[in-house]
């Protein structure tokens, strides 16, 4: 049984840059580090995960990726937060690193999406309460984000239940 996702690996042209990058915006650490810059293993803050990015350097001169353009391969990865309020902070960081791309409301998750120093493509977003979804959980949906309704809406402060302990459990 799959229970989610535990990390994921890039091939960057500089780990060390991404490193950067990641700890600056996203709040990451830096738990393996390759004395010549050759990989980096990135924790994201509040994670159990011994690491959730990897990324290994393959050089200046390799070119951009092409992934839904002109070749298959990875769209994007999602990075949640526990709520609404985090998720305003993290426009905030992207917006001033010059990282965000674009943001949308696709009911059941309010999204942000950015791009990494190669141009690679992540979001960060919050996921609704799912006995919210009604009918969107079967839609496909696109459409404005508006940060501040929804915060009105369900609280700057509430969590989404991935990150609300089942009960019983300790957090």
């Amino acid at each position: 049984m799959i229970t989610g996702m535990n990390h994921a690996v890039l091939y960057v042209r500089d780990a060390r840059r991404h490193q950067k990058f990641y700890e600056d915006v996203l709040g990451f650490e830096a738990i393996v580090t390759h004395p010549d810059g050759a990989f980096v293993f990135l924790r994201a803050p509040g994670s159990p995960n011994h690491h959730d990015l990897a990324c290994f350097t393959v050089g200046a001169e390799a070119g951009p990726t092409t992934a839904g353009r002109g070749q298959v391969g990875l769209y994007h990865l999602a990075w949640e937060v526990p709520t609404l309020g985090d998720l305003q902070d993290h426009e905030v960081r992207l917006r001033e690193a010059g990282a965000l791309k674009g943001a949308s409301d696709h009911g059941v998750n309010k999204s942000l999406y950015a791009m990494d120093p190669d141009g690679i493509e992540f979001e960060v977003m919050w996921l609704t309460p799912p006995d919210l979804w009604g009918d969107e959980e079967h839609q496909a949906i696109v459409r404005p984000l508006d940060l501040d309704g929804d915060i009105q809406k369900f609280g700057r402060d509430r969590a989404s239940t991935t990150h609300v302990p089942a009960p019983g459990v300790s957090s």
